[in-house]
């Protein structure tokens, strides 16, 4: 494999996350409260992001795969369960 090949494999294994993140960070101001946050937008996507990748590789560790729904599922609740302790301790 050569180094594109990793490049691609490294940006198909984190795209969920880098998709998660942002997503997750602009839902949460869409529906969360109308306070001013302490934490930038970028910095709640940046502690999603690091968890999100978390989450990816415990589940290929675990599973010896990547791409199981059972991650993807607890990626989304790690994702938004972070969000909410953002929202609730950040301010």
């Amino acid at each position: 494999m050569d180094w594109v090949d990793l490049l691609w494999h490294v940006a198909g294994f984190a795209a969920p996350a880098l998709v998660l993140a942002p997503a997750m960070v602009l839902m949460g101001r869409f529906f969360g409260k109308k306070s001013a946050p302490a934490l930038t937008w970028p910095a709640q996507a940046a502690i999603n992001l690091i968890v999100c990748l978390g989450v990816l590789a415990v589940g290929l560790v675990l599973t010896g795969h990547d791409g199981r729904m059972a991650t993807y599922a607890v990626l989304v609740l790690a994702s938004a369960s972070t969000q909410w302790a953002l929202g609730v301790w950040g301010r």
